[in-house]
């Protein structure tokens, strides 16, 4: 059985040798560089909304990634 997500759940990832925070949500996910404060936050509906439709949120829809 799968435990519910009632409060943040950080973790560290690495991706191309950069580190990256991943906090997952009751709300939704949010992925920043790591030291930094803003990063890309994305809503549950809008990624359930994304797979749904059948495409992934596009780069112009403040796609993952770093923040500029």
């Amino acid at each position: 059985m799968a435990t519910k997500l009632s409060k943040q759940l950080k973790r560290e990832i690495e991706v191309d040798g950069k580190p990256y925070m991943v906090t997952l949500s009751p709300d939704g996910v949010k992925l920043t560089e790591k030291g930094k404060r803003l990063g890309r936050e994305h809503s549950w509906k809008e990624l359930i909304g994304a797979v749904a439709g059948g495409a992934a949120p596009s780069p112009s829809d403040a796609s993952f990634g770093p923040a500029g």
